[in-house]
């Protein structure tokens, strides 16, 4: 059956946790300790009041961090609400979803791409040439779900790595990142098929990847695998002091 989109951000928040989550009221407030905003936004349950969305906000100002909001699709309500806060919008990001057997139609070609757990050093490297740190591979290691790493290679020359981690029947792939020498080899579509035939391999049977708007390179990359934008969802951050 495929996944709804509400399963997809369950999805999110076990392949890619914060070091904690609290519920204060009707919000829950994540503490991401560096891992990103995925890992470090608020969100609202159903029943939220503008006392509750002050609180959540002092709770994050008690700690440290600008007040910052996970909006879904459906939540137009919160939208608003935060807007008249002083929430500015940031990164929106398009959810990404096929069945696995649309990327597991083909092999892979030797010495390509591979899954591996814990992450190699050349893969921490590579990461780390993308800005994607150790607070973000923390991430990775606190997972609890089923997770792999992905290396890459291209022209003999280790080109690649990512990250998937499975949560029920459903793969999804973070922090996919292929040097700015050997993009446009194609190394990103098969790195994204070694992804799926590792989860396929668990028993899942669909691949889901976010990423931002923005992120033209990206899109295109998911888009020409037969990917489908299944939903979106965006960021709220304050920008500006609550109006009085």
């Amino acid at each position: 059956m495929t996944p709804a989109l509400r399963d997809l951000y369950a999805v999110t928040e076990s392949t890619w946790p914060p070091k904690s989550r609290v519920a204060q009221g009707a919000i829950t407030l994540r503490d991401g300790v560096g891992g990103g905003k995925r890992v470090s936004a608020a969100t609202a349950a159903d029943g939220w009041s503008e006392d509750d969305l002050a609180r959540a906000e002092a709770a994050m100002a008690q700690r440290g961090q600008t007040p910052l909001f996970m909006i879904h699709a459906d939540e137009t309500d919160l939208d608003t609400a935060l807007s008249a806060r002083g929430y500015g919008i940031i990164d929106p990001v398009n959810v990404w979803l096929c069945p696995l057997a649309s990327l597991t139609d083909r092999p892979i070609p030797r010495v390509t791409a591979f899954a591996i757990w814990e992450p190699l050093a050349i893969m921490r490297e590579i990461w780390a040439r993308g800005g994607i740190g150790p607070d973000r591979i923390a991430v990775m290691q606190r997972a609890k779900c089923r997770k792999t790493g992905l290396f890459g290679r291209a022209d003999d020359k280790p080109a690649g790595t990512g990250y998937c981690g499975l949560h029920d029947t459903t793969a999804m792939v973070h922090a996919l990142e292929i040097l700015p020498e050997h993009r446009g080899k194609g190394l990103g579509k098969w790195m994204m098929r070694c992804a799926a035939f590792w989860a396929q391999a668990q028993g899942g049977s669909h691949m889901a990847v976010l990423c931002t708007r923005a992120n033209a390179g990206a899109n295109g990359l998911y888009a020409s695998l037969g990917m489908e934008v299944v939903g979106q969802y965006h960021y709220r951050i304050r920008t500006k002091d609550t109006p009085t």
